[in-house]
């Protein structure tokens, strides 16, 4: 079962958005969610087997400009995790359907993603769900 997260859920999508964002607290991620979820252009999505959360995805409307597209604003995948011993069961691919069914329902016609260089499973899953990669960029930074 999938289902639109609520406020009342903020607590469990942090807990395993602290799996994949490991430089954020549960507290902090829980405050992120409860703003996200009170405005009309993001979505968080649950994943349930069993009554067990496993899994979610949040998007988001993007009005700047995405690499690789051409209208705006943009359906924008943020974040997608499911839980490890509940992979490879296309639960990921069903979260997915629904953020671009969400961001088709608010006028998108463009979905976009993005993952790290050197994350070859998330890599993997974008190119297995149709995305075409746009662009490879390495950022930098230095202090003054």
């Amino acid at each position: 079962m999938i289902r639109k997260a609520s406020k009342n859920d903020v607590k469990t999508i942090a807990e395993l958005a602290v799996l994949m964002w490991e430089d954020n607290s549960d507290d902090g991620l829980a405050d992120e969610f409860l703003e996200l979820l009170s405005k009309d252009d993001a979505q968080i999505f649950l994943k349930y087997e069993n009554d067990i959360p496993v899994g979610f995805a949040q998007c988001q409307l993007r009005y700047d400009y995405v690499e690789g597209t051409e209208t705006s604003p943009v359906g924008y995948l943020e974040g997608i995790l499911i839980l490890e011993g509940y992979r490879n069961r296309g639960y990921a691919k069903e979260l997915l359907k629904e953020c671009e069914m969400w961001a088709k329902d608010k006028g998108c016609k463009e979905f976009a993603s993005d993952c790290e260089i050197n994350n070859d499973k998330s890599c993997q899953f974008h190119k297995a769900m149709n995305f075409t990669e746009a662009n490879r960029i390495i950022c930098f930074t230095k202090k003054l």
